[in-house]
């Protein structure tokens, strides 16, 4: 049916295109900058701060890594392994699993201390603990969320609830990419399947669709889902039809004023570009073998787990997945990307199936990304990439002290698990002006946090302060109110105590 155009223009008002345009006009304020390539800064610089850090490394960890068997050595928790748990840790509180009186379970690897700041690190992570002195690990992380698709989001969206901008396009909205031919956010993932919230942990919210993260694979294929013309289809014929919808689309936007027509523009412009660089950026092959070696990665490997219904039960220690993800997203932002975000699934370890087990997957786990972490570190530095790249490494949430009991009551070989634990957890970051060390502490069997605690706005706060926004005044109007990733109040405040 052929509709008068005042009629299409009625028709294709979206509920929040209406209160855009007729309330507090957003969608033109987000029309204006959406083909900036330095983002939002670029047209006003009242949230812009010194920078410390060009780029941000996020390395994800889903399901979150046991800080009990990793980074927090709790004698007097060693001493009450195999006895029952203490009511007062248990009456009042929620668990997702936990059921009546758990054992109490110590950690399940023995522990060193390295470096010249005598950082307690487990057995686990022997390259992690060569290069402990470039990192500060923050011990006394806590969240609200005891389950893993909304503690996801609130960490790497500000909320809970779906709907909210990740912080990777946050960061592209703000500041943009170095380089017009490469998205500004790129995410990478390994383990066999994406976190828990899925997608959404780095879709734009209502940011312009623009800053959405473009999700890369590295399976040998296409990195980008169907960038490659079709067969028959060459360069020359593909700028003649970018160029007629382009005109429909801005045909379409004079006429209805939507603006994701201007944001579907430059996404078709930016998968041009991106035809010819992505492929160069993306090839490892183009690494010295001593670089590959460095990192333990290997071009071109696909792992079985990436296709597998339950992939834990395929995992294997040399596995390179991660470790190519890790050296591409050192090439990644040595050409200019913004904010390059790790996902590696397979952390969730409750001990209550084979495949999910401390005793036996966790080794598993650390091996894949142990090496490939430490040799990002060695890379960036020789490289003179480290002090403007912020590194983040951390999963949602952390890991009881005591077992998890609802499958099996006693120990088992093979079904050693502990259960979700958001009162104090632990995440490190490096590079990019983090001072080196220790931060925070836990009680005498790591339940609760005993000094510096550090919340995920916090967390937040201080990443835009480092990559150079104020997280105070950095905002987007939406529904009403001035959105910001660290929430509406001031809850948020930047870790000082981390800062060089």
């Amino acid at each position: 049916m052929n509709l008068p155009i005042n009629l299409q223009n009625t028709q294709a008002i979206t509920r929040r295109h209406f209160f855009g345009q007729s309330g507090l006009g957003f969608g033109a304020i987000a029309l204006s900058k959406l083909l900036a390539q330095n983002g939002y800064a670029a047209q006003t610089q009242n949230f812009k701060i010194p920078a410390k850090a060009k780029s941000i490394i996020y390395l994800h960890m889903a399901g979150s890594p046991s800080q009990i068997d990793l980074f927090e050595n709790k004698p007097t928790l060693t001493k009450y392994h195999g006895k029952d748990c203490p009511q007062e840790y248990l009456e009042g509180k929620r668990f997702a699993f936990i059921k009546g009186t758990p054992k109490m379970m110590g950690p399940v690897f023995d522990y060193n201390q390295y470096g010249e700041s005598g950082q307690w690190v487990s057995s686990l992570m022997p390259g992690l603990s060569s290069v402990i002195d470039d990192v500060c690990v923050i011990r006394s992380m806590h969240t609200d969320q005891f389950n893993h698709s909304p503690a996801q989001l609130l960490l790497q969206t500000g909320n809970p609830l779906l709907g909210y901008p990740s912080m990777g396009s946050w960061v592209t909205y703000g500041l943009g990419s170095d380089n017009e031919n490469l998205p500004g956010f790129v995410v990478l993932a390994s383990g066999g399947k994406t976190p828990s919230a899925g997608k959404s942990l780095w879709g734009a919210g209502f940011l312009p669709t623009l800053y959405q993260g473009v999700q890369c694979r590295t399976d040998g294929g296409d990195p980008i889902l169907y960038l490659s013309d079709p067969k028959g289809f060459n360069r020359k014929a593909r700028r003649t039809t970018l160029d007629a919808l382009k005109d429909l689309n801005q045909y379409h936007h004079k006429h209805i004023g939507d603006p994701e027509t201007i944001s579907r523009i430059s996404q078709y412009e930016l998968a041009f570009r991106m035809q010819m660089s992505v492929p160069e950026v993306m090839d490892l092959k183009k690494e010295p073998e001593h670089i590959l070696k460095l990192y333990g990665a290997k071009p071109g490997h696909v792992s079985n787990a990436e296709s597998a219904t339950d992939p834990r039960q395929l995992y294997k220690s040399n596995d390179p997945t991660f470790a190519n993800n890790c050296l591409l997203a050192r090439r990644l932002v040595e050409n200019g990307v913004r904010f390059v975000q790790l996902y590696d699934w397979g952390w969730d370890h409750h001990g209550s199936s084979l495949g999910e087990s401390i005793d036996e997957t966790l080794p598993i786990k650390c091996q894949q990304i142990d090496r490939a972490i430490a040799g990002l570190i060695t890379d960036l530095k020789q490289r003179g990439l480290f002090e403007e790249t912020l590194i983040v490494w951390g999963g949602e949430f952390g890991r009881t002290p005591m077992m998890q009991n609802n499958v099996r009551n006693e120990l088992k070989k093979g079904f050693y698990g502990r259960d979700h634990h958001p009162h104090a957890f632990t995440m490190w970051m490096a590079g990019a002006g983090i001072k080196p060390g220790a931060y925070g502490e836990t009680d005498d069997i790591g339940y609760y946090i005993g000094k510096n605690p550090v919340g995920i706005r916090d967390l937040q706060a201080t990443i835009l302060h480092q990559i150079g926004i104020n997280p105070h005044r950095f905002h987007f109007p939406y529904q009403g109110l001035n959105q910001r990733l660290i929430g509406p109040t001031n809850e948020g405040k930047v870790i000082k105590g981390i800062l060089s």
